[in-house]
């Protein structure tokens, strides 16, 4: 059912771009092609993968990925001039062999698109600091990201220079919050992406993401544990008068309840959970802090709009009864590397003992 809906509207968006080309039919032909030849391209790129050299794989990535956004926005300025033809709000033949209204429909996409594409490349410094009553070895500075989901589109260039920005700010402490992998291992191994992270100068350890699992579960602890991160799945980590509670991805059912992961309520509760889900039991269980990314904030307007929806807090700070959380919409990016809507971001939390 949802590939022929997907299809249908694939077709839908083709046919408008083949009615709108102005000139003979194999100009139509030539719009309406190079459009399906470009999502053959983005499809490519994702089941291909494996069959193909590192480098056609980054090209198709680079080429194709941006078709999605494309076809999303396409789709809401086709269907938005029909109901307003609908509605005699345009006339009748607007979209009907008229090259300004190509031009210009097609011109505003790609220029929205381009703009995305800039404002990924800016990442966000988010900054928090917490007071605590209990005990800690000394103050803290803790920087978490999440959803790095490196491989073919987030390169081992861009890695860097997110581990400069990482080191930067001199932690004591680095968490991650799922989905480093993006959908395989073998690129990240291949071009010896651990590497980057043995250059953090702070411990680092991360929880399991979805696309971990998509990844394959052992590939993944694998190559996280080659990159000096250690993995806390459903266990707990000490460090410094702080309890790191590290959850199984939400995707795992069996995973553990929260409250039988607390050590200790008399030391400082950190915990990663990949996905934002029943918030409520962190602050059942007494935990002082919760990180957690997987929304992404939707990545591109009007899905941010979807994630708004879906989750009690899908980016930002947020608060139930003592309880602080933290959602983040993800340090890097699946798919397009474009943002309309959301951003690229990463937090820098102050710990500070009060006594």
């Amino acid at each position: 059912m949802i590939v022929f809906v997907f299809f249908t509207l694939v077709g839908y968006a083709t046919w408008h771009l083949w009615r709108i080309t102005p000139g003979a039919d194999v100009f139509k032909y030539l719009v309406a092609g190079l459009f399906l030849v470009w999502m053959v391209a983005a499809f490519a790129s994702m089941l291909l993968r494996k069959r193909l050299p590192y480098p056609a794989v980054v090209a198709l990535y680079e080429v194709g990925q941006p078709w999605l956004i494309a076809f999303a926005y396409l789709l809401i300025v086709f269907a938005l001039a029909d109901i307003a033809t609908l509605c005699k709000l345009l006339p009748k033949g607007l979209l009907n062999g008229n090259l300004t209204a190509l031009l210009s429909i097609t011109g505003i996409v790609a220029a929205v698109m381009i703009a995305g594409g800039i404002h990924y490349r800016h990442k966000y410094r988010e900054e928090i600091s917490v007071k605590t009553e209990k005990p800690l070895a000394k103050p803290l500075t803790v920087v978490l990201a999440s959803d790095l989901h490196i491989g073919y589109s987030n390169r081992k260039a861009e890695l860097a220079r997110w581990i400069d920005l990482i080191n930067a700010e001199k932690p004591d402490l680095v968490l991650f919050g799922g989905d480093i992998v993006d959908i395989s291992t073998e690129p990240l191994e291949d071009m010896h992406f651990a590497d980057e992270f043995h250059r953090l100068t702070a411990p680092a350890y991360t929880v399991m993401g979805n696309h971990e699992y998509i990844g394959g579960a052992e590939d993944s602890e694998r190559f996280l544990a080659s990159a000096g991160i250690t993995v806390l799945k459903d266990s707990v980590a000490h460090f410094e008068g702080v309890d790191i509670i590290g959850r199984d991805d939400y995707s795992r059912r069996h995973r553990a309840p929260l409250q039988e992961l607390v050590p200790s309520p008399g030391h400082f509760s950190l915990v990663l959970d990949h996905q934002p889900v029943h918030l409520e039991e962190a602050q059942e269980a007494g935990i002082d802090f919760q990180f957690s990314g997987h929304t992404h904030h939707g990545q591109a307007w009007p899905i941010s709009w979807v994630t708004d929806a879906i989750f009690e807090k899908a980016r930002g700070p947020y608060e139930k009864g003592h309880t602080q959380y933290y959602i983040s919409s993800g340090l890097g990016i699946w798919g397009p590397k474009i943002r309309i809507g959301s951003r690229s971001e990463y937090l820098v939390l102050h710990i500070t003992p009060t006594r």
